[in-house]
């Protein structure tokens, strides 16, 4: 069954000598795995094709569908959207290396989500274009958060505590994971906010990365399997 539809690339590697194995995270079923006939070689007549397949790169494909089979294989592609800035600016690079090793991580339902999908697919789009974006990473993974079903609930003022094992405010400081102090502040700021309007939360370099290792233990408190990406150490280098 040949299927067009839109794919967002999420982890590429090698296989045999010229081919490769990509995962994405595809429109109309989720997480679905590739195999890349080729994908390695280049010829006069056959350009790489692997520079469609950088980390998050947004295509347009048709799918030769063949059910309960494990790797799919596609019969054409075509950029979607062409990246100005991703890959060249450094600082959205280790971003895009951070995102899409998350991603490729929490990402594994083959189950359709438009608008997760959606939501990934524009948000790269808006990174892009935004010459303010040191917020950008933290602000995607509270967003995304709502999509995996563990977004925090609505914060009230008058509550001085975040429960990260419950994702509930709390009036009092109830067990290990309950954070407050700065954390908490930045919490309820950035669950107030858009991309377009979270470079106005001013946040130094050190704040940005305890608020970072907070949202990635929400993380792991709430997701079976979830590993911290071991570009972790690149993104909190390059934004020190």
């Amino acid at each position: 069954m040949i299927i067009t539809t839109r794919i967002i690339v999420l982890t590429k590697i090698k296989y045999k000598d010229y081919d490769l194995i990509i995962r994405a995270y595809t429109k109309h079923r989720g997480a679905v795995s590739y195999l890349i006939k080729g994908g390695l070689k280049s010829s006069k007549t056959n350009r790489t094709k692997s520079v469609y397949f950088q980390p998050l790169m947004q295509l347009s494909v048709e799918e030769n569908y063949k059910p309960n089979q494990s790797l799919q294989y596609l019969k054409d592609l075509k950029a979607h959207y062409l990246y100005k800035t991703l890959y060249t600016n450094v600082y959205k690079s280790a971003i895009v290396m951070f995102l899409s090793e998350l991603l490729g991580n929490v990402l594994k339902e083959e189950e359709q989500n438009e608008d997760l999908f959606d939501f990934i697919e524009k948000a790269f789009q808006y990174l892009d274009n935004e010459e303010q974006f040191a917020n950008f990473h933290i602000l995607f993974l509270l967003k995304l958060s709502r999509y995996l079903g563990f977004q925090p609930n609505n914060p009230k003022e008058e509550y001085n505590f975040f429960n990260l094992h419950t994702g509930s405010f709390e009036s009092n400081s109830i067990g290990q994971y309950s954070v407050s102090g700065k954390n908490l502040t930045l919490l309820k700021q950035m669950l107030g906010t858009n991309f377009d309007d979270v470079y106005l939360i001013k946040i130094n370099a050190k704040e940005r990365n305890a608020f970072l290792s907070m949202l990635l233990l929400y993380f792991e408190l709430h997701l079976d399997g979830f590993k911290k990406p071991k570009s972790l150490t690149i993104l909190s280098e390059i934004f020190r």
